[in-house]
Order: C-alpha cells, then structure tokens, then sequence
C-alpha cells in the first residue's frame, strides 16, 4: 500500500530537525453547499534541516516519530521568496 503524501507551506522550523506544515484543502459544507478553506497543521521530520518557513514542501507518512510527529519530509518543491 502506498504511503500517504501531502503537499502544504512550512510554518515553523524553529526545532531541530522537525517542521511545522500547513495543509489547506478545500470542502463542500454539508448544509449550505458553500466551497470552505480548510487548513491543518502536520509536524515533520526534516533530518538535514533545509526546508525554511515559506517554503513549498511534500510531506509523506511513516512510522511515529514521537508523540506528534510521524510525517517525513520528502522533497522542498519550491523555496520561499527571498532565500
């Protein structure tokens, strides 16, 4: 079975090799049919430390890291502005 990736925008890597992605998806509400914005926060294993805050990333699923953590960082599909 492949393992679950998602795409979303870093937005904190104040931690030593984790980061914190936004994912924002879009879903129908039940009742009015209006399209809603909806955004979660994953944290992520970043071993070498590259992705900054801004950045564009794809994240993957893997076993737990710790408490919070069990995504991984896959690969920085485009870097903030200014770096």
């Amino acid at each position: 079975m492949p393992r679950k990736q998602k795409t979303g925008k870093v937005v904190s890597d104040s931690m030593e090799k984790s980061i914190v992605v936004e994912v924002v998806r879009t879903t129908q509400h039940p009742l009015y049919k209006k399209y809603v914005r909806v955004r979660k926060k994953f944290m992520a294993h970043d071993e070498e430390g590259k992705a900054q805050v801004g950045d564009f990333v794809r994240i993957e699923e893997c076993r737990p890291i710790s408490r919070r953590k069990s995504w991984t960082l896959k690969e920085i599909i485009r870097v903030a502005p200014g770096h």
